[in-house]
């Protein structure tokens, strides 16, 4: 795709209107994470020279890129990145940015790819621009809580097990988007077990999912990395997903 140009939104502001227009393949309940919804509407805003545009030669907006930085060493940071991952570091973040700390670490928050152009490499040369981004600005590390690629074709096996299983020809990981990270320089770090928790009532999973959610227990449902849990009597289901601490040193 060399047709594709990498900038930062502080460089093209004007592309700020469209960034959540450009079609992604999301599952659509993961379009209802609480955390998410308050804040990553904000980070453009906050801080635009943390995200990535692509745009193809017509101008076009075909992928971004969305990190922001937070600072690791506090007091109560002390155990490290957290359990509750992609939630908790975009909380950090934006407590930071309120109190006036100075950060010392950057966090990938997204990375997507217009569904017709994956495949083609881009999603590696975001990762790429990334790294470098936080570089230019002085940081010395990126972390990344991952959500692995491949991980919904097994929702039964536990993240802790399929995070750190690796390819016997080469050692690098079987899931492609955690490899795509190590290639390019990451370190797969730890499991953050409960990264993202979406809950809702049966109706709004049924409208998320096309799903009959009709019976308590563990439903698995298209695009999830773990069962859904439900629960009929109280009206509710749960969806806990784990992600992938990874640690890029620049």
């Amino acid at each position: 795709m060399d047709d594709v140009t990498l900038t930062t939104l502080a460089e093209r502001p004007e592309l700020a209107d469209g960034l959540w227009e450009m079609p992604d393949s999301w599952p659509v309940f993961m379009h209802h994470d609480l955390v998410a919804n308050g804040f990553m509407g904000q980070v453009a805003e906050a801080f635009p020279e943390f995200v990535l545009v692509a745009t193809d030669a017509t101008g076009a907006l075909v992928g971004r890129g969305h990190s922001i930085p937070f600072r690791m060493d506090q007091p109560k940071r002390t155990a490290g990145l957290p359990d509750r991952g992609w939630d908790e570091v975009l909380l950090w973040a934006f407590a930071d940015h309120r109190r006036g700390d100075v950060p010392d670490t950057v966090t990938a928050l997204e990375i997507a790819v217009r569904p017709d152009l994956q495949g083609n490499g881009l999603s590696a040369r975001l990762v790429a621009a990334m790294r470098d981004n936080a570089r230019a600005h002085g940081f010395a590390e990126l972390v990344a809580p991952v959500r692995p690629s491949g991980k919904h074709r097994e929702p039964a096996t536990p993240m802790s097990e399929y995070a750190f299983r690796t390819r016997p020809e080469d050692g690098q990981p079987v899931d492609p988007w955690l490899r795509v990270h190590v290639r390019a320089g990451a370190v797969v770090e730890r499991v953050a077990p409960a990264s993202m928790a979406i809950a809702g009532s049966l109706a709004e999973w049924r409208s998320w999912t096309g799903l009959p959610f009709d019976a308590s227990g563990e439903v698995l449902v298209p695009g999830a990395l773990t069962p859904v849990r439900v629960d009929v009597a109280h009206d509710h289901a749960v969806y806990v997903e784990p992600n992938i601490w990874v640690r890029h040193r620049l």
